[in-house]
């Protein structure tokens, strides 16, 4: 049984749209965000999407952003809990646009939307503000999106109980112990109940990003951004049970680890797309053997295509880095060319190894100019 199938039974909508090929699962889904009363309190949506300084994992913050800035169909904002440099994990650094404290002055109603991603924090204090700062948007009538482990945070703020939620695939016995008064649901890549929307791991931070698209801006606007980034299909449907580790898998992470390590270089400048960046970036920097820095032609910070600002790790006149890399495909393909590299680097099960970490499994084709889901 589809773990959504009851939800989407009680919208009731149709199952056709004239002539077009529309995936059935995802327009429930959409529609289900409108029927839960997720239209946002202003006119145009105020997205705040917030990191950690100390670290926040880098495809968890940079997709909903890219994607959902792209779109054009709201107001989108790189929030920091304090000033200064946002450290990325596994690799990059980027300049939030402004501070919890802040958004909180220019945003006295709160935002409609606030999306959190994994993050670390350096001592508990840190966690506690972050926390405390998401109960108050939730009173605000903000809507919680968790991407991956962000889900614990949100959990941990009480905005979950009552709610169904999912997660990354690692950590479903971790939030069944520690929120039992959630219900976490398995095999599926997003969950939207009401006011309280997750994702599974990581790189399912693609359809959950594109379904708040459509749910914000219709399903035009989510076609033509997916086509845009080489996605087909932003359905939750998600097998989260294919992804596991045993013994073989910790022998080949230290095996990795005590290799020697590789700087795989990404040269970066003006307009660079931070979606294929930080794919690229996050998938090299999780084989335990290789670390990917960003390259600028000259000093200072990068603005991104959708208006992240970028710290590169080096300019062009430092030590070159092993190896070079461009990014002149589409997000998505970026994605599986990365991991077709990785494997022919250092092997298929390093390539599964980095696949299983962020929660990613191809199994459609690519959108083109012409097709759509």
């Amino acid at each position: 049984m589809w773990p959504e199938l009851r939800l989407w039974q009680s919208l009731r909508l149709p199952e056709t749209r004239e002539c077009r090929n529309v995936n059935f699962k995802s327009a429930i889904a959409a529609g289900a965000l409108f029927m839960s009363a997720l239209l946002p309190a202003q006119a145009r949506p105020v997205i705040a999407v917030v990191g950690e300084n100390y670290a926040t994992e880098l495809i968890d913050f940079v997709i909903p952003y890219g994607i959902l800035t792209q779109s054009g169909a709201a107001d989108v904002i790189a929030v920091g809990t304090r000033p200064g440099a946002v450290r990325m994990r596994p690799a990059l650094r980027i300049e939030p646009q402004t501070t919890l404290q802040s958004f909180d002055e220019r945003y006295p109603n709160g935002a409609d939307y606030v999306v959190v991603p994994a993050m670390m924090f350096e001592n508990r204090a840190a966690q506690s503000v972050l926390v405390d700062w998401l109960r108050a948007q939730g009173a605000k009538g903000a809507t919680m999106v968790s991407i991956c482990d962000g889900a614990l945070l949100v959990a941990e703020a009480g905005l979950f109980n009552g709610h169904r939620a999912t997660g990354h695939w690692a950590t479903q016995s971790k939030r069944e112990r520690a929120f039992p008064d959630t219900q976490w649901l398995r095999n599926t890549s997003y969950v939207i109940d009401g006011k309280a929307i997750s994702s599974a791991g990581v790189t399912a931070a693609i359809p959950l990003s594109l379904a708040l698209v459509e749910a914000i801006a219709g399903t035009d606007t989510a076609e033509r951004v997916a086509r845009e980034i080489g996605v087909s299909n932003w359905s939750p449907q998600h097998d989260s049970e294919q992804f596991h580790v045993g013994v073989s898998t910790y022998a080949l992470a230290i095996r990795n680890r005590l290799s020697k390590q590789r700087e795989i270089n990404i040269p970066v400048a003006a307009g660079v797309n931070e979606i294929s960046l930080a794919l690229a970036a996050d998938a090299w920097s999780r084989t335990f053997r290789s670390r990917a820095m960003t390259l600028a032609s000259a000093g200072g910070a990068v603005l991104t295509k959708n208006g992240l600002t970028l710290l590169p790790d080096r300019i062009s006149d430092a030590k070159p880095a092993d190896e070079s890399i461009a990014l002149d495909a589409l997000p998505a393909d970026v994605l599986d060319q990365t991991l077709a590299d990785i494997g022919r680097r250092y092997g298929p099960s390093t390539a599964t190894f980095v696949a299983t970490q962020i929660e990613y499994s191809r199994v459609t084709p690519r959108a083109t100019a012409q097709g759509t889901r």
